[in-house]
């Protein structure tokens, strides 16, 4: 069955980096598009960006400029780089492929 693991959440203070990955398997991850949602404590679920299998990525306007989203199809891996990092990307983040989410990963940003 499709499983997607997160990795590489943390605590981080504000303006620093983070990258997230997230391993996959169960599925032939060229074949699909993969998207990266997030959580905040007390607010639902947000989209932050997506990457299609043809590597075109899009990204919400909250975090364009400073996330870029990326695949290693020969990894099945998908990636999250975070710059800047703002407190307000203080969130539970989740790899996600159509209806199927990761377990997430927290990442705290704060000094």
């Amino acid at each position: 069955q499709v499983q997607l693991v997160e990795s590489g959440g943390g605590l981080v203070q504000p303006g620093g980096s983070l990258r997230l990955s997230c391993s996959t398997s169960g599925f032939t991850f060229s074949n699909y598009g993969m998207s990266w949602l997030r959580q905040a404590p007390g607010k639902g679920l947000e989209w932050v960006s997506s990457i299609t299998r043809l590597n075109e990525p899009t990204y919400a306007s909250s975090v364009k400029g400073r996330f870029t989203i990326s695949r290693d199809n020969s990894k099945n891996t998908l990636y999250l780089q975070m710059n800047d990092l703002k407190s307000e990307d203080t969130a539970v983040y989740y790899c996600n492929k159509e209806k199927v989410r990761g377990q997430g990963i927290q990442v705290i940003v704060s000094s």
